[in-house]
């Protein structure tokens, strides 16, 4: 009779008098009371297995877990396991049912990124899926996060200088009410460097260091780093040279005699435009002019 339970069992995050817990909640419909449900609460020890932390029976429809950075730290997957079965016959009892991994720490959203080298901003979002609790010290509770970057570049060659570039080198984590899978969340946007070389694909690593917190429940974490493919495109060129020949972006070539101050490019995404000045430089018998000066912004 108790096989068939639908528990549903669920992790989310809770401050419990200023401290870091995580709850199991799970929504039974027993067919008569009185029931008692068994929690196994375990952890991610390595990929497919599982550790276990603590283990209880209650009555109640939820149970907690302290992440106390010792049997339960930051950068830890957990689940809990509910059993249900009769007081008194605990061989009647419904089937183990898991609740999905939850992963305690810092996370980049999206976890990877694919960008180009076009000069575009990408949002990173960086969240805390635990409450942030400083106690002691209200007034100024915040965890910071130092950014860094580096590039790994390609396997057959030496790592350069950074291909990405980003808006802060710095986020503040401030503490505020759990929605959702996020607890604390701030934004800072990615954006390829234009290099100018065809050095083709690169990959780059964005690493988070927490900045010396009080806490020893983050004192010794570090988040997962973020992977960022940065994707190689041609640069554009276009020329102008001696009396002048010009060569256009798309190849066109075609020669100007003028004399005089001319626009030779603007760019109409950005605040981007080249001035070129063509001089007399012909003799007597032709009309030729050079360029002798230029002016970019």
């Amino acid at each position: 009779k108790l096989a068939s339970l639908a528990l549903q069992p669920a992790i989310t995050p809770e401050l419990v008098q200023g401290r870091v817990h995580l709850k199991c909640s799970y929504s039974p419909t027993p067919p008569e009371p009185p029931v008692q449900f068994r929690v196994l609460w375990s952890r991610l020890s390595s990929p497919g297995k599982r550790e276990q932390i603590q283990q209880e029976t209650t009555l109640q429809p939820f149970s907690y877990v302290e992440m106390d950075g010792a049997n339960l730290r930051l950068g830890d997957t957990v689940f809990c396991t509910v059993t249900a079965f009769r007081r008194g016959s605990p061989e009647q009892q419904s089937l183990p049912e898991d609740s999905k991994g939850f992963y305690a720490g810092i996370k980049f959203l999206p976890e990877s990124l694919e960008i180009a080298e076009d000069g575009k901003e990408h949002v990173l979002t960086v969240l805390s899926t635990v409450p942030i609790a400083c106690p002691g010290q209200d007034d100024s509770c915040k965890i910071t996060l130092q950014l860094s970057t580096e590039d790994l570049g390609k396997s057959s060659q030496v790592p350069g200088p950074p291909d990405i570039a980003l808006s802060a080198c710095q986020v503040d984590l401030l503490p505020g009410p759990c929605s959702g899978s996020s607890c604390a969340a701030a934004r800072v946007t990615v954006t390829a460097v234009t290099d100018f070389v065809q050095d083709g694909n690169r990959v780059s690593r964005l690493s988070a260091q927490l900045a010396v917190q009080g806490d020893v429940l983050w004192r010794a974490y570090t988040p997962r780093d973020v992977k960022v493919t940065v994707r190689d495109l041609p640069t554009g060129n276009c020329y102008s040279f001696t009396d002048p020949h010009i060569i256009t972006f798309d190849g066109w070539r075609y020669d100007s005699h003028k004399i005089g101050t001319f626009l030779l490019s603007r760019s109409e995404s950005r605040a981007f435009e080249v001035h070129i000045r063509q001089w007399d430089c012909g003799g007597h018998r032709s009309a030729t002019a050079c360029n002798c000066g230029v002016a970019a912004r």
